[in-house]
């Protein structure tokens, strides 16, 4: 519910009606067989506009997935190797590096020393120089060859574009009773990573549509449910 004593309205033809009680803006919209949508809560007066609410969120639904597109999220993974890998397995983690490089994602690829191996690090050094011949084609080196510790490793960027992220926001609804429900919040997924994921680096976000915070619907208890989405 608007829980406010008076709003800002604009009609559904986009007309500004001005500033009224919210009963009275609420009874208009009611009359036009419409919701009443607060869709810029932090003004003042708060705006509210003439809404049908399930097609605005089946419109807003729409514009998440244009926005989505433009999310762009840079994740941190790493590769391990080991001195005597053998072939096979060093052609599989070839593979599955230039899978996340082709998503836009950052590599750490590490060679682990165990025991008398720490004496011949060149070993680790030509490993990594090879591997990173492997991939040239998706991903440059960025940090050259260090040993730290047992272990010795480079850093790859890739010269893909980063891969897309899911957005995380939906509108809130209110019915005339004064019950509010926040829209479900959808869970993040990420892609699924055969080897172990170290940190992630910062998403370079698009500005997410602005939701509206309460709606008043024309004699109805019940959420609406939103027509589904289309596929892009």
């Amino acid at each position: 519910m608007i829980r406010i004593p008076q709003v800002r309205v604009i009609d559904d033809e986009g007309n500004q009606l001005g500033v009224m009680p919210t009963p009275q803006a609420l009874e208009m919209a009611q009359e036009r067989g419409l919701d009443l949508v607060e869709i810029a809560p932090m003004a003042a007066p708060p705006v509210a506009r003439f809404l049908d609410f399930g097609q605005y969120k089946y419109e807003l639904t729409k514009k998440e997935k244009e926005n989505k597109r433009r999310q762009r999220s840079v994740t941190f993974k790493e590769v391990r190797l080991s001195p005597k890998i053998g072939v096979g397995d060093f052609d599989t983690k070839v593979h599955r590096a230039v899978e996340f490089l082709s998503d836009g994602d950052r590599i750490k690829v590490t060679v682990r020393f165990r025991g008398r191996e720490l004496s011949h690090p060149e070993l680790g050094r030509v490993l990594l120089e090879r591997f990173s011949k492997q991939v040239e084609e998706h991903g440059v080196v960025e940090r050259q060859a260090v040993l730290e510790g047992k272990s010795m490793f480079i850093v790859l960027a890739s010269t893909h574009k980063p891969k897309v992220v899911e957005p995380v926001s939906k509108p809130h609804r209110a019915d005339e009773s004064g019950e509010v429900a926040p829209g479900d919040q959808p869970a993040k997924t990420e892609a699924p990573a055969e080897t172990a994921p170290a940190e992630a680096a910062p998403a370079e976000a698009a500005p997410a549509e602005a939701a509206p915070v309460a709606v008043a619907k024309n004699g109805a208890d019940t959420a609406q449910a939103a027509p589904p989405a289309t596929g892009d």
